[in-house]
């Protein structure tokens, strides 16, 4: 990559120049004459056949052609590889590819250019390439033709090496080999250098190239340029939107996604099946289920389509509406693995882990076989119940039964699951026994249940070996700070504060949103910047010693300070997700679910409140962590209190 890259440094000196051509073998040039004259009935009905679709016969007459020297046009040859195309008559293709060079016959550059897409679309890139190299000329669609495939097939470098090879060869590449070179561009340096190229040949405003652009910014994270591109746009058409939408959104950007989704709708585009899917993925980001209802009514009009149905399900699935997501998977005419997976994944994270053992045993009859995401949704389902044995069956057949290789997540869902359920030395023997090395999430796992089970000599190498591959990790400094503050090992909590100091490292906030009325409203540990902040406190003191009355005690093991007495206490009444739950009982109605998302894991003693709160204010609460969703009714939760 480093040689491709230090070639396209040089892109605006090849674009203006030309070196020497692509030393390649060429055909022979010469034209060969036909032994016989042309007979125009044999001729006649090749022709015919091919633009009937009837293979066998076009197959039958084209043999015998080739018998007499007789040779059709392109633009006839051409139907008849469309007709191998649709067929997927791979041999087929192959003879009209030896019949066009038999007895000397040169066909013309489009004709192989034709060719050389069909084996692209057969995926014989070897073939492809061969005949490409055999080309005594090559325009810019059998350059684009070899760039395109090997972006396609992530043969990165050598997209990279051809576009360069164009360049030598004198050959000025058009819109889709940008577009196509861009797909293969991983590094920033390479994609400056093609933006640099576009604007000298005149390129940079095509909708195809801006798009293009659009796309390979997002990839890399480049939100910025990305949005520079589409905003330097006089006119904007419905690629472009979708490829700056469908960019932010995959970069969690989902505000400025829906934001332009906004705007892209103003200025009087109707959303496609492409705009939805964003749409429905920054909804899901931001557990918007009033929004992403909203755009249900838009997928409604493209029913049928599998893609968007399952990003519909996904969204209700992460927006912990089962009953929304269950009614949308019931309904689909059509299910793939996706489907399956994502509906098993959404009730095993929603709590509901039966169900999901139940439907995997659905899915299996219907005929759909298993992939790697299936079985990570049903060890995560057995994890979060508590179900060794049939966690450490589903791991331990799946290469048997599923053909299917352990991968990282799933030695970290059955460490989940030994850890959770007391057996944290098997966790360790299976961490030792992995076939890759464990990491930064593995050790948090383990590091998570031996905290649990206050194994601390455990939990402190494990969160070490967190520290050691990712050291900037706050949460893993300031739970090894809490371990050390329940151990009343006060020193050792100075130490790993000053580390803290020392790296510039600081906790990230608790912070919970709620959405009231298509309004996100966002609440920080001890908030005050909410402007109905005095009322929610007083509200929140009043729920509290309510519930103290019933039996309530704040558990103060989940302060991460040396505190004492009611500061202790105090510290905990504040946390964000008890201001979002106050701020939903006070706006939205008594029969309305109370939704909140929340960036880090619920501490147990919300967990305690938020049950208690729920029985007495007979209200449905679902908060939304980062690990998982909690259906809080009736005083109890859907975890089962195993989280």
């Amino acid at each position: 990559m480093r040689t491709v890259s230090a070639k396209l440094k040089h892109i605006g000196t090849s674009l203006s120049s030309s070196s020497r051509p692509y030393s390649l073998t060429p055909l022979a040039s010469s034209h060969g004459k036909p032994r016989n004259p042309p007979s125009p009935t044999l001729l006649n009905e090749f022709v015919n056949f091919c633009y009937q679709r009837d293979l066998a016969k076009a197959m039958n007459a084209m043999a015998a052609m080739e018998r007499h020297g007789i040779y059709a046009d392109s633009i006839t040859y051409s139907e008849l590889i469309k007709c191998c195309l649709a067929r997927n008559a791979v041999e087929q293709g192959k003879l009209v590819h030896k019949h066009v060079f038999s007895n000397g016959y040169q066909p013309k550059t489009f004709l192989i250019n034709i060719l050389i897409s069909m084996y692209v679309k057969f995926k014989l890139l070897d073939e492809a390439q061969a005949l490409f190299g055999q080309m005594p000329e090559r325009n810019v669609v059998s350059w684009t033709t070899m760039i395109s495939a090997y972006a396609n097939a992530k043969l990165s470098d050598k997209a990279l090496e051809f576009f360069v090879l164009m360049l030598r060869e004198g050959v000025l590449p058009n819109m889709f080999t940008f577009s196509s070179v861009l797909r293969a561009c991983n590094g920033l340096f390479n994609v400056r250098q093609l933006h640099c190229g576009m604007i000298k040949l005149g390129l940079e405003s095509d909708v195809f190239v801006r798009s293009a652009l659009i796309d390979v910014y997002s990839k890399l994270d480049e939100l910025k340029d990305a949005i520079c591109v589409f905003n330097e746009m006089e006119t904007k058409d419905l690629v472009v939107w979708n490829s700056i939408i469908g960019g932010l959104a995959q970069n969690n950007d989902g505000d400025e996604a829906l934001d332009q989704f906004k705007k892209m709708k103003r200025a009087g585009f109707t959303a496609d099946q492409a705009t939805l899917t964003s749409v429905l993925r920054a909804c899901t980001g931001l557990a918007l289920l009033e929004v992403g209802r909203q755009v249900h009514v838009h997928v409604l009009k493209f029913d049928v389509d599998l893609i968007l149905n399952n990003a519909l399900l996904d969204m209700y699935c992460k927006s912990g509406s089962l009953e929304d997501a269950k009614s949308v998977f019931e309904r689909m005419v059509h299910k793939d693995v996706i489907s399956w997976s994502t509906m098993i994944a959404g009730l095993a994270q929603n709590g509901f882990s039966q169900d999901a053992l139940k439907l995997f045993d659905l899915m299996k009859a219907s005929g759909i076989k298993p992939n790697y995401i299936t079985i990570l949704g049903v060890l995560f389902a057995c994890s979060h119940a508590g179900l060794v044995d049939d966690g450490s069956y589903y791991f331990r057949s799946m290469k048997r039964l599923y053909g299917i290789d352990p991968g990282r997540e799933h030695y970290g869902c059955i460490i989940d699951l030994l850890g959770r359920a007391g057996k944290v030395d098997e966790a360790v023997r299976l961490v030792q026994e992995m076939e890759c090395e464990p990491d930064a999430v593995t050790w948090r796992t383990l590091l998570g249940a031996s905290r649990v089970h206050h194994n601390v000599d455990l939990a402190i190498y494990a969160a070490k070996q967190v520290l050691k591959l990712d050291p900037e990790d706050a949460g893993t400094y300031v739970l090894l700070s809490n371990i050390y503050a329940n151990s009343q090992r006060w020193e050792d909590v100075s130490e790993i504060r000053r580390q803290m100091r020392e790296k510039g490292i600081t906790k990230e906030p608790g912070c919970s949103w709620i959405e009231v009325n298509k309004q996100i409203h966002a609440f920080i540990v001890g908030d005050t910047a909410h402007p109905k902040i005095n009322e929610i406190n007083r509200r929140l003191n009043q729920l509290i010693h309510k519930l103290m009355g019933i039996g309530y005690v704040p558990d103060t093991n989940f302060v991460l300070q040396d505190l004492e007495g009611e500061q202790r206490d105090d510290s905990l009444w504040y946390h964000s997700e008890k201001l979002a739950i106050v701020f939903g009982l006070m706006s939205l109605s008594s029969g309305s679910v109370i939704r909140i998302r929340k960036n880090l894991r619920i501490c147990g003693d919300c967990h305690t409140f938020t049950k208690l709160v729920a029985k007495m204010e007979c209200r449905v609460i679902v908060i939304r962590d980062p690990i998982r969703y909690h259906h809080f009714q009736n005083g109890v939760c859907s975890c089962g209190d195993y989280w």
